[in-house]
């Protein structure tokens, strides 16, 4: 163990005082009280009032201090950029959004995001910094497999952000990091459930016991190339043949509907049009989340978790949504779905910028203390 596990608990929630340490890590009192107190020299945590007492004085309640250096984070989508500075804790200070063209490459896309965040940051020290990419990223941070980011495929992020910052960095597919910042949302109550991303494409996380799974390779948690019957022989970006994405995914609904006569172009056009309840769209909507949810059936089986979350534009369709939620009640263990929480995302937008605060918390950023025994 280390002392950034301290510093990841105290930022989370989940401890706010040297006796929840103590219960959380399995460590005498006062080998946490000389840790803590490491900490606190460090200027990295502070006390700030006093909790409810269960019987003896009343504990010191624990936070992080914010200091003087930022996390940079950014989450980047097809078309947009969301890029913020963050404090010590996780927590947002500025927002901006940027137009960008993923299809661009990843050198001309990199500078861009750089240059806004070295602007944001207004010179302050960085702290760490953290990237969230629309596609599967390795464990090495390089992208793998994307169907959707042309040029980037085998490209190292993580090599080319090591040249412009000097500081812990996070490089994740999207879906992953916006898992992480809705545990931050919900709090450590909610430690094992489903993510799925539905917007023009599909993703996917998994988090268990409070932590991301990302597999042997960092890729777990892809849906979108599973075969399903329903797709039949739709060619798929990935090169193959009936995959989800062809039948459940932003772009293949627009297409879908644009083929059946309904002029609509992107995939905010196409909530705007189930909202008024255009019929032509609301059928392929049903279709589409009922698609998903079959495919969601045999993970919820296997995964027995406490929730599954859907965010993204799809995820405001009350319809694709009821769908999906319709095949995991008819098809699942009646006792896996017996407490299930199936519903939409309540992180929001900054949702993967507060992911990747949370796991440069949880790497330990700028915590230069020892490890506990």
């Amino acid at each position: 163990m280390s002392a950034a596990q301290i510093m990841g608990l105290v930022a989370s929630g989940q401890a706010t005082s040297r006796a929840d340490l103590s219960r959380l890590l399995g460590l005498a009192p006062s080998t946490v009280s000389s840790y803590v107190q490491e900490l606190l020299d460090a200027g990295l945590l502070e006390e700030s009032g006093e909790g409810r007492s269960r019987g003896g004085r009343r504990p010191r309640l624990l936070s992080v201090r914010a200091g003087d250096g930022v996390i940079l984070a950014a989450d980047l989508g097809g078309h947009h950029a969301r890029i913020a500075t963050m404090d010590r804790a996780g927590r947002p200070e500025a927002i901006q959004d940027l137009e960008i063209d993923i299809a661009a490459g990843p050198e001309p896309i990199l500078a861009q995001v750089t240059d806004a965040l070295a602007e944001l940051a207004a010179g302050r020290p960085v702290l760490g910094m953290g990237i969230g990419l629309p596609g599967p990223v390795d464990s090495d941070g390089v992208v793998v497999g994307s169907s959707r980011m042309h040029g980037w495929n085998g490209f190292s992020v993580r090599r080319r952000l090591a040249e412009y910052y000097q500081a812990p960095l996070i490089v994740d597919n999207d879906a992953n990091l916006m898992a992480m910042g809705e545990a931050v949302v919900r709090g450590p109550e909610l430690r094992d459930f489903v993510f799925i991303k539905a917007g023009t494409g599909l993703g996917a996380a998994l988090v268990n016991d409070g932590r991301l799974h990302r597999g042997a390779r960092g890729v777990a948690g892809d849906v979108s190339h599973n075969r399903v019957p329903a797709g039949g022989d739709r060619p798929c970006n990935c090169g193959n043949f009936g995959c989800l994405e062809t039948i459940s995914s932003g772009a293949a609904l627009v297409a879908a509907v644009r083929a059946d006569g309904v002029d609509i172009a992107t995939t905010a056009d196409l909530v705007r049009l189930a909202r008024d309840g255009n019929p032509t769209v609301n059928t392929t909507l049903r279709f589409a989340g009922r698609q998903l949810g079959e495919v969601l059936v045999t993970i919820v089986n296997f995964f027995n978790p406490q929730a599954v979350i859907l965010s993204g534009a799809l995820a405001t369709c009350d319809l694709f949504v009821a769908a999906a939620r319709g095949a995991l009640y008819e098809r699942c263990l009646p006792l896996t779905t017996q407490e299930l929480e199936i519903g939409e995302s309540v992180a929001g937008p900054d949702a993967g910028l507060l992911g990747i605060g949370r796991r440069l918390i949880d790497q330990g950023l700028a915590v230069p203390v020892r490890n506990l025994p």
